[in-house]
C-alpha cells in the first residue's frame, strides 16, 4: 500500500486523486508532529500563568463569550463542545465525503496553529487508515463558526460517543473503539474546538464535487463529439482561428479537443447539405469551454481552503499571540460552490439539447432512433427523463450563499450557508452523470443509423467499449436498466484522450 505524508507542503488535486484512487494509507510527517507538540506545550504553559479570558479555551462559546470557566473545568468545557454541537439530521454523509473530511481535517490541524494534542491528530489519521467513518449528517451546519454540527458528529468518535460505519456496518462508536482496541480520547483545552470550527464539511462536499466534476467535463466532450458526428455535424466551429480571436482558455482548449476526437473521422470530413448546426453543436466551445474556466476557477478557490487553517481562535506561538478571528466563515468557498453548480447545470442543458436534436428526426435519423417507430417508441422517454433532470438542476441552482439568517442571539449575525452550497452541487454534480448517461445512449444509436460510414477511431473504440455493455436498441425494452448501466460505464471507462483537462490547478 502507498503512503501519502501529510506535512506543511501544499496538497494538491492530484494528490487527493491519487490517495484516494490508490487506497493510499496516510500519515503524519515528522515537521508537522513537531508542529501540533510544539503549539500544545506552548498553549499549556500560556493556560497555566495566564488568568484572563481567551475565548473558547476559558470562555464560553458563541454569545456566551463572556462566561469564565475555571482551570479544572477545561476539559469538560471541551467534551460539552463536542455533545452539545451534534445536532446534525437529514441523510448520511456519503463515505467518500466523510473520508475527505476526516482527511481535511488532519491537513488542516497539521499546521500547528491549533492547540490540539498530537494523540487526536493521530486518532483522526486512525480512523481514516482504518475505514472507520464517523456518521455525519447532511443537515445542520450554517456554514460560520465553521461546519459546527457536521464536524461534532465526526469528532464524536474520538471520544467513544456517536456512531461509525466500520465494514459497510452501523454501529455504536464505543463498539468500533474496543474492536479496535482504541482508548476514548480526553479532550484538553480548546480541542473540541479546534475540532469543530473549520470548514471541512463544505470543503470535502467541494472536493469531491470538483473530482467528479473534472471527470464529467471530458467525458461531456467525448459525448458532445460523438453527437455531433452522429448528427452529421460540421467541424467548421471548432477551427481554432475562431477561437484564438476571442480569447477563452477554456474556449480554445474545447474546439482542439473536438478537433483531436474526431481526427480522422469519414462522418465529419463528409459533403454536408446544411449550412449550420444548432446552438447546441455549433456553440459547444463557448459552453463547454466556459463551464472548464468555471472549474479551473472554483478548483484554485478550494485549492487555498484545503491548505488553509480554518479553525478558531488561531495560535500562534512564535509571537506568543492566540487571535480569535473569522477564518471558519464559509463565504469564499460558498461564492464558489454556487458558481459551479451554475455551471455544471449548463453542461447538462446543452447535453439535452443535444439528445432532443437526436431523436427529432432530422438529417436522415429516424424518429425517436428506432427502424420502426409507432409500434416502438424507441428513445422517445429518455430525452424526457432528461429534461426533468434538467429542469430539477435549475432549481438547485438558486444560490445558497445570498442568504444569511441570525444565530446565537446575534452573535453570529451572517453566515454563509456555504453548506447548503455544498450539498446540493453535488446534487447536481450526480444529476448531469444521468443526463450525460442519456445523451450517450442517444449518440451511440444514432451513429449506427450512419453504417458503414465510421466515426473517427477514438470515437469508434470509445462505442465499442460501451457496446460491450449496452446494446444496440432494435426494439423496445427496459431503458432503466440501459440509462444505470450508462452510469455504471461512465464512472469506470479510462479517459486517456488528447489534451485531458488537467485535475486540479
Amino acid at each position: 500500500m502507498k503512503t501519502y505524508t501529510i506535512s506543511p507542503e501544499k496538497l494538491t488535486f492530484n494528490d487527493l486523486f491519487n490517495i484516494i484512487n490508490e487506497s493510499q494509507r496516510v500519515v503524519l510527517s515528522a515537521e508537522s508532529r513537531s508542529r501540533v507538540a510544539s503549539c500544545r506545550d506552548y498553549l499549556d504553559r500560556k493556560m497555566a500563568s495566564h488568568d484572563g479570558p481567551i475565548y473558547g479555551i476559558n470562555t464560553g462559546f458563541g454569545s456566551l463569550c463572556n462566561h469564565s470557566i475555571s482551570r479544572e473545568q477545561l476539559s469538560q468545557l471541551q467534551t460539552n463542545l463536542v455533545m452539545s454541537h451534534a445536532c446534525g439530521m437529514g441523510d448520511e454523509a456519503p463515505a467518500e465525503v466523510v473520508r475527505l473530511m476526516l482527511l481535511l481535517k488532519v491537513q488542516s490541524l497539521a499546521y500547528g496553529r491549533s492547540g490540539v494534542q498530537v494523540a487526536t491528530v493521530e486518532r483522526l489519521l486512525d480512523f481514516y487508515n482504518h475505514d472507520v467513518l464517523p456518521v455525519v449528517y447532511e443537515q445542520g451546519s450554517l456554514g460560520a463558526s465553521g461546519d459546527l454540527a457536521p464536524l461534532a458528529h465526526l469528532s464524536l468518535p474520538l471520544l467513544g460517543l456517536g456512531e461509525v460505519r466500520m465494514n459497510g456496518e452501523k454501529m455504536a462508536a464505543s463498539q468500533a473503539l474496543q474492536q479496535m482496541g482504541w482508548q476514548p480520547l480526553a479532550l484538553q483545552s480548546k480541542e473540541g474546538l479546534a475540532l469543530l470550527n473549520g470548514t471541512q464539511f463544505m470543503s470535502a462536499f467541494g472536493v469531491y464535487s470538483l473530482l467528479k466534476s473534472f471527470r464529467l467535463s471530458i467525458l461531456s466532450d467525448i459525448i458532445g463529439a460523438l453527437s455531433l458526428d452522429a448528427f452529421d455535424g460540421r467541424i467548421e466551429p471548432f477551427n481554432h482561428l475562431l477561437h484564438q480571436i476571442r480569447g477563452h482558455q477554456g474556449q480554445i482548449s474545447t474546439a482542439r479537443r473536438f478537433s483531436d476526437i474526431l481526427n480522422g473521422s469519414q462522418l465529419i470530413e463528409r459533403h454536408k447539405e446544411h449550412v449550420q448546426d444548432p446552438y447546441s453543436f455549433r456553440c459547444i466551445p463557448q459552453v463547454h469551454g466556459a463551464v472548464k474556466d468555471t472549474i479551473n476557477h472554483v478548483a484554485k478557490v478550494f485549492s487555498e481552503e484545503i491548505n488553509a487553517v480554518t479553525d478558531n481562535p488561531t495560535v500562534f506561538p512564535e509571537e506568543d499571540l492566540i487571535i480569535s478571528g473569522g477564518n471558519f466563515h464559509g463565504e469564499p468557498i460558498a461564492l464558489a460552490m454556487d458558481f459551479l453548480a451554475i455551471a455544471l447545470a449548463e453542461l447538462g442543458n446543452i447535453s439535452e439539447r443535444r439528445t432532443y436534436q437526436l431523436i427529432a428526426g432530422k438529417r436522415g435519423l429516424p424518429g425517436f432512433l428506432v427502424a420502426t417507430p409507432g409500434l416502438n417508441s424507441g428513445f422517445m422517454i429518455p430525452q424526457y427523463a432528461a429534461a426533468s433532470i434538467v429542469s430539477q438542476n435549475k432549481q438547485l441552482c438558486t444560490p445558497a450563499s445570498v442568504d444569511s439568517i441570525e444565530s446565537s442571539q446575534g452573535q453570529e449575525d451572517h453566515v454563509s450557508m456555504g453548506a447548503n452550497a455544498a450539498t446540493k452541487l453535488l446534487k447536481v454534480v450526480v444529476n448531469l452523470e444521468k443526463i450525460l448517461a442519456i445523451e450517450l445512449m442517444n449518440a451511440a444509436q444514432a451513429l449506427e443509423f450512419r453504417r458503414p460510414a465510421q466515426s473517427s477511431p477514438f470515437i469508434e473504440n470509445f462505442v465499442a467499449a460501451y457496446r460491450a455493455e449496452v446494446p444496440f436498441v432494435e426494439n423496445d425494452r427496459v431503458l432503466f436498466t440501459d440509462i444505470a448501466k450508462t452510469v455504471g460505464f461512465l464512472r469506470r471507462v479510462p479517459l486517456n484522450i488528447p489534451d485531458a483537462l488537467v485535475r486540479g490547478v
